[in-house]
């Protein structure tokens, strides 16, 4: 608590949020029955708004926790869910629509294999559709599409984050007890822990009358020096993956009822989450000094610092940013939340200081971290705007029984050890990888050739079975597929070879940011019959689409 409190604290906070562009964090702590939490910055900049701890933010991947637990309660339930068990197969809880696309993995995959990542699955984000889509999709209809999509890897031998399954275990706790997963989250969760001010899904938050309190998602523009900001949407084809609408004075509640075994989650629901299951760095690569390799749990990453289990998750979407953690030998827990993409590389250096904090590390040997490079951010300024909203919650007191006293801003600023820890996490492999669309990295033909095919050859609409229908249209001379509707992206084609090879760019529609990925086209008596795209990151091959026959 002291560290918490302290002005090296709010300084530290400062300077990270100038840094990477993080207009506002709010932080909790919980050390035992007693919390403190704190807003800095800005919630939204116009009109502008202060971030505080009761301000709304969409936590992403954090998300997860909530839902493994929701399957967890019904695993402890043998009174009315005895067939719900973690080493039960999917099929056989939901046999019309969990199918793989072999029987091997229809017949194999288990409850733990879709709540630790290792069902062999890619993640195919693209391949869902959102609320704005002609045919928008829910957690039944991505469940039956598993079918339909290439696998990765095979079942068990390693772990391949997937998004789409957390959906599917919404699915399962929906048809068990034929709630909507809103339901079963307020009247399991929300309700029984006080969690008053949470919701699933933006529109529910407003719905309930905060939406004064929701954060705007923000991305900052690097050419012209400035933010652009934008409401987060609605994703209900990935509930339970993510999309859960809390503040971190709502969510310290549920870091303390892990922590603690308060409220719905029992010893037994508490040991089936943590349970090791999966592990994201078997090779042990660039491993954080003092640091263990991370395990992945049940909505939970799991590693050893300095011989304390830490357990927590982070979350990570265009425009929004969390982590909570807790290390369960010493009763401490925290929930940290921002407004932009570069808010995960705050909240992750606060949280490695807090959890240094808690352990009494000496500052000399944080400073071992240190490097030279650092140097050249010391004089980097932290915006006016960073100011903090501190408030202590005794024990058996609510936040609304506490004032927020405005703080004035430090003159300290954290000498450059931020950086580095910051640096170490993104050179391990991150077991939360972003909800967004991740894209393997692809150098175009510096040589390209020009395009003589008419580009009519190649218009139409595209089907795959499980990506479902893409058009290619011309726009400013250039293929052009505007998927912002269905999956919040463009791709734009720049020939490269053969009239068939070709370099997409990839524009996302929130953080305004463009990637490049493969491109291929068939032909057969000269037009365009096939299309291949490199929409997943985790196999080699395109995902293939054949022109829908209306279309030649």
């Amino acid at each position: 608590m002291e560290f918490f409190r302290s002005e090296s604290f709010s300084s530290q906070v400062r300077y990270l949020m100038a840094q990477h562009h993080a207009p506002g964090i709010s932080v909790a702590i919980v050390q035992d029955d007693e919390v403190a939490s704190a807003g800095y910055g800005h919630a939204c900049l116009e009109p502008s708004k202060p971030c505080t701890a009761d301000t709304l933010f969409d936590i992403a991947s954090s998300s997860k926790s909530m839902t493994a637990a929701a399957v967890g309660l019904l695993v402890e339930d043998n009174k009315n869910y005895p067939e719900v068990q973690y080493q039960a197969t999917m099929s056989s809880l939901l046999p019309e629509d969990f199918v793989m696309p072999t029987a091997e993995y229809t017949n194999g995959v288990t409850v733990d294999d879709v709540l630790s990542h290792r069902t062999g699955m890619g993640r195919h984000d693209d391949s869902c559709r959102g609320p704005r889509s002609e045919h928008p999709d829910d957690a039944r209809s991505v469940t039956r599409n598993l079918r339909n999509l290439p696998l990765a890897h095979p079942l068990r031998a390693s772990y391949r984050y997937c998004n789409m399954m957390y959906t599917v275990a919404t699915h399962l706790v929906e048809v068990k007890t034929q709630k909507t997963f809103t339901e079963f989250l307020e009247e399991r969760f929300f309700g029984p822990l006080g969690m008053d001010s949470t919701s699933l899904q933006p529109s529910n938050a407003r719905a309930k009358g905060f939406g004064d309190r929701l954060a705007r998602g923000h991305h900052w523009d690097k050419e012209n020096s400035a933010y652009h900001d934008f409401d987060g949407p609605d994703s209900p084809e990935s509930q339970g993956a993510g999309s859960i609408i809390t503040s971190v004075n709502d969510f310290i509640k549920w870091v303390k009822a892990l922590l603690r075994r308060e409220g719905p989650i029992s010893e037994k629901v508490y040991q089936g989450l943590i349970r090791l299951r999966s592990f994201p760095n078997p090779g042990m690569r660039r491993l954080r000094r003092f640091q263990s390799p991370d395990f992945y749990a049940a909505g939970l990453e799991i590693f050893w610092y300095r011989g304390y289990m830490v357990v927590g998750h982070d979350g990570s979407i265009p425009g929004f940013g969390s982590r909570f953690f807790f290390l369960p030998e010493l009763g401490f827990g925290a929930a940290l939340m921002g407004n932009s993409r570069g808010a995960n590389a705050v909240v992750d250096a606060l949280s490695r200081q807090l959890v240094n904090a808690v352990l009494k590390v000496p500052e000399i040997e944080r400073l071992l971290n240190n490097n030279n490079n650092d140097d050249k951010n010391k004089n980097k300024k932290a915006p006016k705007s960073a100011k903090s909203n501190l408030a202590v919650r005794p024990k058996n007191k609510s936040p609304d029984q506490v004032k927020s006293t405005p703080k004035d801003e430090g003159k300290g600023e954290i000498q450059g050890q931020e950086s580095k820890v910051q640096g170490e996490r993104e050179q391990t492999p991150s077991t939360d990888i972003p909800q967004g669309k991740p894209k393997k990295p692809h150098k175009a033909d510096k040589k390209l050739r020009p395009q003589t095919t008419p580009l009519s050859a190649y218009v139409g609409k595209y089907w795959n079975p499980g990506y479902h229908t893409f058009t290619v249209q011309v726009k400013d001379e250039k293929l052009f597929i505007d998927a912002i509707n269905r999956s919040g992206f463009t791709l734009t084609f720049e020939h490269v070879s053969n009239q068939t090879k070709y370099t997409a760019h990839l524009w996302d529609e929130f953080e305004g940011s463009q990637e490049t990925i493969r491109a291929e086209f068939v032909f057969d008596n000269g037009r365009a019959v096939k299309m291949g795209l490199d929409l997943e990151m985790g196999m080699k091959q395109l995902i293939w689409f054949e022109l829908e026959k209306d279309s030649s």
